[in-house]
């Protein structure tokens, strides 16, 4: 069974830098690409980071120079790098795994930026 599990979100003031965590299992091999997305109340699930199976990664604007993310294939784990959070980042963040025809979504960790 595929299951991904996000972690390491929580309350951090504008500025700051939080490192989110993505563990995946139920994989065989890193043939998966990986996604960030996050999600306020009342609007769509934004994307705003991917990882494809060959490594290429790719960052929405509004993340663009402030988040990096990155792969360990050898733990099955994606991070997130969060620099420079702003108040607008606020958010609960899902990572989501996509192999052949197949797509897994973690169940979010909540991202808080206070002023």
């Amino acid at each position: 069974e595929v299951q991904l599990v996000e972690s390491g979100g929580g309350l951090v003031q504008a500025g700051g830098s939080l490192r989110l965590s993505c563990a995946a299992s139920g994989f065989t091999g890193d043939d998966y690409a990986i996604a960030w997305f996050r999600q306020t109340p009342g609007k769509d699930r934004e994307g705003i980071s991917c990882i494809t199976e060959n490594g290429k990664i790719h960052y929405a604007d509004s993340v663009e120079g402030r988040f990096t993310s990155s792969r360990d294939n050898d733990k099955n784990t994606v991070y997130l790098q969060m620099n420079s959070l702003k108040i607008e980042d606020t958010a609960v963040y899902y990572c989501k795994a996509v192999r052949l025809l197949s797509e897994y979504w973690g169940q979010g960790t909540q991202v808080t930026v206070s002023s």
